[in-house]
């Protein structure tokens, strides 16, 4: 045990970005096994098992890799803890880059974790030091509302096909609908559709004419500030969310594996080697030389680019709406509706398509465990069943009764329209209400009911419209359609894979250690293939696969391909 320990503290020190890139397993061993969790499963039948429903108040220490430096101290954290006398003590990174992995390797190398931990990518490093516990035992005995919530896919949650434990429950949302496209797209400002009577761009060839179309007859806002073609924000480690991942899905016409391109027979590769992805590339080098896109793209601080969404002066961006949404909530603050931003089925080409809203099935790999340092497993796991109970998703995801939404003389649960303006303008939204506002937590997706057909989240499909504003309810009229994401090819158009995305499951650490080098290396290089000029584009990108190949591009793309045939269906 303390050999593995001292490997898997200088497996977490290696960590790098590679967490913060991109988000089932097949049952093995009997669910007694520990395999890489805990080497006792502490507590399964310890203190607090004889108190079925004990409320005494218990603190437990929370680490979360989400970065966003919330406290325990908002109505939903209130009720939550009324409910189950349970409070957190939250810490987050201490890298200004969000990356858990120093935190990570402290806690590996003192033996000391949090109760509970959500270390998004550092999970295999706490698995192999034996942090987590083992919950099966737990969960079977405690935890009805976890089992309720994940359903049929409650086993993809085992570790691995030699290790059936549950170390983790998943942080993505379950069971829901896809209203509208959450990861990357091509998007592009609503005034800029209507100026072409609402006909969308399909290809980046329409779409970089609809932008030269806007800015010629717009150079100003009317602010007087000067349009922007396009922006990015790559001086930090947004680059992998802006510069890197929208390659793979436009380029590629791929969904969301973080780092890699799969292909029909499950080859897996680096996605920054692929000849779309280079042509992509190529695309936004013109885009520079041609100053349609942002010349401060690489230097500028992720604040000053927020700053000019919020302002109005950018008419298309290449960004998952969670990164955007806090520009858009200032510009429908202001009433500038056609300011903020339409998603659009963007390819590189024609004969593409768009997988922006493919169902990927469910991601593990990311979430919430219980640490063998936990001081009460027994209400942890209670704790965790509480918030997979239609009591504790409804308070969640809606907040509370009363307050933030009010139920109908049919049992529906509304809100109100100052409630609704409040959460579509308010960047604080979530921090002052604590409504879904603790990533990590195990949830509901929009679109899963009850049993009796109540939503366990306010965005419905009937929401969603009823809640459109000027410029998406116009958009919608002219397209002749329910939603604006019915622009896009649906999911019933895409097979589910027989894998959950790539980025979210803890690969061995070897290859790992290889892809941050590879991601360490192809920010710059990217920066250069994009700013060096259309004249040595070719020889720039030449010079990063070739220094990509010479650290390991070869043996990183053969490891995933044999990862992913781990995770594959047996015949």
């Amino acid at each position: 045990m303390k050999m593995r320990r001292l490997a898997a503290i200088l497996a977490a020190l290696t960590l790098g970005i590679t967490s913060i890139a991109g988000c089932g397993g097949d049952t093995g061993k009997e669910s007694g096994s520990t395999g890489g969790g805990a080497e006792e499963s502490t507590g399964a039948s310890g203190e607090g098992a004889s108190a079925e429903d004990d409320k005494s108040p218990i603190t437990f220490t929370y680490y979360s890799a989400d970065m966003r430096n919330d406290s325990w101290d908002n109505p939903v954290a209130q009720a939550i803890t009324e409910a189950t006398g349970v409070s957190l003590d939250i810490s987050y990174p201490v890298s200004s880059t969000g990356d858990p992995s120093q935190d990570v390797a402290l806690m590996i190398a003192n033996d000391d974790y949090p109760d509970l931990i959500y270390s998004k990518g550092s999970a295999g490093s706490l698995y192999d030091a034996g942090a987590f516990i083992d919950m099966r035992e737990l969960i079977e005995e405690y935890g009805p509302n976890i089992k309720k919530m994940y359903g049929d896919q409650f086993e993809k949650l085992s570790w691995s096909a030699d290790d059936n434990g549950i170390y983790q429950l998943s942080y993505a949302g379950v069971n829901g609908e896809v209203y509208a496209p959450g990861t990357w797209t091509c998007a592009i400002q609503f005034a800029a559709l209507e100026e072409n009577n609402y006909d969308y761009p399909e290809t980046l060839e329409e779409y970089e004419a609809l932008i030269k179309q806007y800015l010629e007859a717009h150079p100003t806002t009317e602010d007087g500030l000067e349009m922007i073609g396009l922006s990015l924000s790559a001086s930090d480690w947004h680059w992998l969310i802006t510069l890197s991942n929208p390659a793979g899905m436009i380029g590629d016409a791929q969904p969301d594996n973080g780092s890699w391109v799969v292909d029909e027979d499950y080859n897996v590769i680096y996605k920054h080697t692929s000849e779309n992805e280079k042509e992509y590339f190529k695309w936004l080098c013109r885009m520079y030389d041609e100053g349609i896109l942002d010349p401060n793209f690489a230097t500028q601080t992720d604040d000053d680019y927020i700053a000019k969404l919020a302002g109005g002066q950018v008419v298309g961006i290449l960004d998952p709406v969670w990164h955007f949404a806090q520009a858009e909530a200032v510009l429908e603050a202001e009433g500038k509706y056609s300011q903020t931003f339409c998603q659009v089925p963007v390819t590189l080409h024609e004969d593409q398509k768009s997988p922006a809203l493919m169902d990927q099935g469910l991601q593990v790999g990311y979430g919430i465990g219980i640490s063998k340092s936990c001081k009460d497993p027994v209400r942890a796991i209670k704790f965790l069943d509480y918030l997979c109970s239609d009591e504790g998703a409804v308070l969640y995801k809606w907040g509370v009764e009363g307050v933030n939404y009010f139920v109908d003389e049919n049992g529906k649960r509304y809100r109100t329209e100052e409630e609704i303006t409040a959460s579509k303008t308010d960047p604080d939204y979530s921090k002052k209400t604590g409504i879904n506002n603790y990533t990590g937590f195990p949830n509901y997706a929009d679109g899963a009911v009850d049993e009796n057909g109540n939503p366990y989240t306010p965005n419905t499909k009937e929401t969603i419209i009823a809640e459109y504003n000027e410029a998406e309810k116009a958009a919608c009229e002219a397209w002749g359609v329910e939603l604006v994401s019915d622009i896009f090819p649906q999911a019933e158009e895409f097979e589910v894979p027989p894998y959950a995305p790539l980025w979210a499951y803890p690969v061995p650490q070897e290859l790992t250690n290889i892809v941050n080098v590879l991601n360490e290396i192809s920010w710059p290089g990217l920066v250069k293939c994009v700013t060096g000029g259309q004249e040595n584009f070719d020889a720039n990108w030449d010079a990063l696969v070739a220094e990509l190949e010479a650290n390991g591009l070869e043996e990183a793309n053969q490891m995933m391909t044999d990862f992913l045939a781990t995770k594959l269906p047996q015949e």
